[in-house]
């Protein structure tokens, strides 16, 4: 039979290699079977067979508010808005493995439970792994900007992604993002703005729930603006 054809699009990110720290192992060895979950693959280690669809009931062990946050990197935010919110269930979307590996540490450290994560790319799993309204938020904390102009396809938040932010968002759930790239801020704002599925597009305040990363720090250190936008998904 014919392979299936994989990845028409450019994806929005670069895998990285790495090793683990012993921390970051032992953490791993400590954890992973339980918070790192296992997807069917179609192609490579960051893709989901489009068949599946997660059941975060039985992920998770309950039945609670979910929270999607996209590139969650070494889990700062993630871990943070976990410990503060231990009613709602995390799921992070992360290609890094050791970033996922230093979030278990993070996790174990700080006690959270509630958090689970995936090493997958986002947009297969806003297409075909979520089921239909079930993300009470969407968070996009610095997507990587991509700003060579010849690079700028390769940028996650896009027309065609704010689709797929729609078919996963229930009905009033927020989308949120933010960036320190300024010409990438305007283009969010721009998507944002011309989504027939959700209110907003202009600036925000900054987030309560989002402390303050070692990567926005780097950001700021060199004088960039950190801007936030907030969508709302409209009902159907």
């Amino acid at each position: 039979m014919e392979a299936p054809t994989y990845r028409t699009e450019p994806v929005s990110f670069a895998r990285r290699g790495g090793r683990l720290s012993d921390r970051q192992q032992a953490a791993w060895d400590a954890l992973a079977e339980k918070h790192v979950l296992d997807v069917p693959r179609l192609g490579t280690n960051t893709s989901v067979d489009p068949a599946y669809v997660l059941d975060t009931r039985a992920a998770f062990g309950r039945s609670a508010p979910l929270v999607v946050e996209i590139g969650s990197g070494r889990g700062e935010a993630l871990v943070h808005a976990a410990a503060e919110q231990p009613e709602v269930d995390f799921l992070a979307l992360e290609v890094y493995v050791p970033g996922v590996a230093q979030t278990l540490v993070t996790m174990r450290h700080r006690g959270v439970t509630n958090v689970r994560l995936l090493v997958v790319n986002a947009a297969e799993a806003l297409t075909t792994m979520l089921p239909p309204a079930s993300v009470h938020e969407l968070r996009v904390w610095s997507p990587d900007p991509w700003h060579k102009k010849r690079h700028n396809k390769r940028r996650l938040v896009t027309a065609s992604f704010a689709e797929l932010a729609a078919r996963v968002l229930e009905p009033g759930g927020a989308w949120r993002l933010a960036t320190d790239w300024e010409e990438y801020a305007e283009q969010i704002r721009s998507v944002v703005d011309a989504s027939p599925d959700f209110d907003g597009g202009e600036w925000s305040p900054r987030f309560e729930g989002r402390p303050l990363t070692r990567f926005e720090n780097k950001g700021l250190s060199v004088g960039r603006t950190i801007r936030d936008v907030e969508a709302i998904r409209r009902s159907a």
